[in-house]
């Protein structure tokens, strides 16, 4: 499932570690993080999931919540090629999911 429908606390600390409290399957809460630097990069001014650190030529990162269901999106403006600043989101609950209380990187199952 994808991670938000069963997180507390969902925030983003210096611009790319993934920090809630997850329920696992007993129903308790845990707190998990995930460096987003080792799942999205940087390709040409645009996010790229399996790409990696992302955060390296970013800048204005921004997290929130967004809209009824609360998506995840992460804001930033990218580098791209020629070295403009892009502004780009990615919505992180297209591949990161809950599995008993921690973070996992996937397609959706």
């Amino acid at each position: 499932m994808s991670f938000h429908a069963s997180a507390q606390d969902i925030r983003v600390d210096d611009g790319h570690i993934l920090r809630a409290r997850l329920t696992n399957l007993n129903g308790e809460e845990v707190d998990a993080e995930l460096d987003l630097n080792d799942y999205i990069g940087n390709n040409d001014g645009s996010f790229e999931w399996g790409g990696v650190n992302f955060s390296e030529s970013a800048e204005d990162i921004t997290f929130s919540l967004e809209g009824g269901d609360s998506v995840p999106v992460l804001r930033a403006g990218l580098r791209n090629a020629d070295g403009e600043l892009v502004y780009r989101d990615i919505n992180l609950a297209e591949r990161i999911h809950n599995n008993d209380g921690s973070f996992y990187f996937g397609e959706s199952r």
